[in-house]
């Protein structure tokens, strides 16, 4: 059993800043890439960011310059940074990790946080 557990979303004013945290705990033997997308209400869930586990990093081009991620591979978390928030950021917030278990590599997904740019 794999669980991804994000924290860190909330209610922003534009120009905020928000931390995304999310850890994946369970019967791990390895994760590769880590990333986060999001899903705005009407809208397909979208890449945001992705970092691999050597730490190669990409990037949506509507958060370049605004949004960082990173990793602690000795906590299995992923981290997004976000700065310079604006309304259209607002949006449910999902973690993905391409996790090894005892069977095989797979993608697992955490529950979402949302994240509100509002004044």
């Amino acid at each position: 059993q794999v669980q991804l557990v994000e924290s860190g979303g909330g209610l922003v004013q534009p120009g905020g800043s928000l931390r995304l945290s999310c850890v994946v705990s369970g019967s791990i033997f390895g994760i590769n890439a880590m990333g986060w997308y999001r899903q705005a209400t009407g809208k397909e869930r979208e890449l945001v960011a992705r970092v691999t586990r050597e730490g190669t990093t990409s990037y949506a081009d509507s958060v370049k310059g605004r949004f960082t991620i990173s990793r602690d591979n000795t906590k299995n978390t992923v981290y997004l940074e976000m700065n310079s928030l604006q309304p259209d950021d607002t949006a449910v917030y999902y973690c993905n990790a391409n996790v090894r278990t005892l069977a095989r590599w797979r993608d697992y997904w955490g529950q979402g946080t949302q994240v509100t740019v509002s004044s």
